[in-house]
């Protein structure tokens, strides 16, 4: 199964996967709920998830299959390779955490070890991740201030956390503090140049 919100990018994946004998595209999503109920309906071998996704991310989906459909391994193919993310992605469960910028060949082979129990980490993902250290943050904060690095109001994270405004607001509060910043962007901009968003 295939689940990425860019159609273009979705539908040219499933195309290049085609052209391999052995494997068949069951499958496609656009959302993080879609690629739930899509997993759950059609019980793929393997699920390529993108990390980015409305509704719900790709370790977020990875997380709730690894209990809902323990037979389906799951990958992250990504343009937004941060350490933290990578991290997050591995105690999910994922089987293989990519760029896209990988060759279709070389993500077929990766879906291939990934169906076989083996783990895949691009190595300059795993590379940066060792360098940039552990994260003091919280997955929900590290999420709720990466919404908030380009200005969005409390109002719109909240909306596309899920989450209430007071409850963002206590998250940004929380993790400016760790990150010893003087606001919310100072504290982006940190976590940001540290890989943890």
């Amino acid at each position: 199964m295939l689940a990425d919100d860019e159609h273009l990018i979705r539908g040219a994946l499933a195309a290049l996967l085609a052209l391999e004998d052995d494997l068949q595209v069951v499958a496609e999503a656009g959302s993080g709920p879609e690629a739930l109920a899509m997993a759950l309906a059609h019980r793929p071998d393997v699920a390529v998830l993108d990390l980015q996704m409305p509704g719900a991310d790709g370790v977020a989906v990875a997380t709730s299959l690894r209990s809902r459909l323990p037979g389906c391994r799951t990958m992250i193919v990504t343009s937004h390779g941060r350490p933290g993310h990578l991290k997050r992605a591995l105690e999910a469960g994922v089987k293989g955490f990519v760029p896209k910028t990988v060759s279709a060949q070389r993500l077929a082979e990766i879906i291939r070890s990934a169906h076989a129990g083996n783990r895949y980490v691009d190595p300059e993902l795993a590379a940066d991740a060792i360098s940039a250290g552990d994260s003091p943050l919280t997955v929900r904060e590290a999420e709720v201030l990466e919404y908030a690095e380009n200005g969005a109001p409390v109002a719109e994270i909240a909306e596309r956390a899920a989450l209430s405004p007071g409850t963002v607001r206590n998250y940004l509060s929380s993790a400016t503090a760790k990150l010893s910043a003087e606001n919310r962007h100072a504290a982006a901009r940190i976590a940001r140049a540290r890989g943890w968003i």
